[in-house]
């Protein structure tokens, strides 16, 4: 398994700001600010996230090696 960062620019980027703002927690969960399990790259995505998915707001995408 791998995992990519989206080829949307404009998510991308988006994204990569709010995190930035939020201290790298997740942006698209609310009241995920000071709970460690949405630290972006956050758990419920490198748990439960199966292969051919992306996690809550698209900037991860995992995939078959």
């Amino acid at each position: 398994m791998t995992i990519r960062v989206t080829k949307d620019e404009q998510l991308k980027n988006e994204i990569r700001k709010r995190l930035k703002e939020n201290g790298g927690y997740c942006p698209c969960v609310l009241n995920s600010r000071g709970k460690s399990e949405y630290k972006c790259m956050c758990n419920d995505f490198i748990n439960n996230t199966p292969i051919g998915q992306s996690c809550h707001c698209g900037l991860y995408i995992k995939e078959k090696s």
